[in-house]
């Protein structure tokens, strides 16, 4: 009974750190984002269309960060990246 308890706990306690990691990374400050969206930005190779509609979400994105909306910064960038096919 005290191993299987140990077990388990053990078990919950890898499984929340794995959580907290990934947790983690899909919230990175957004000057973190925005500086690996600005290099994939620059070796991008899209329309003038496609551009102008990246250079408005990056826009939104350092509006929110400066705003310290991690979280909508980084959704911006997401969106922008996506975009630039990355």
């Amino acid at each position: 009974m005290n191993r299987t308890r140990n077990l388990l706990l053990a078990a919950l306690m890898l499984g929340s750190a794995g959580f907290t990691t990934a947790a983690h990374a899909a919230n990175q400050p957004c000057e973190d984002a925005l500086k690996e969206f600005r290099a994939a930005k620059a070796s991008a190779k899209v329309s003038a269309d496609v551009m102008k509609k990246v250079d408005e979400l990056e826009a939104k994105a350092v509006e929110r960060c400066n705003a310290d909306d991690d979280k909508r910064a980084d959704q911006f960038v997401a969106d922008a990246m996506k975009l630039l096919g990355k």
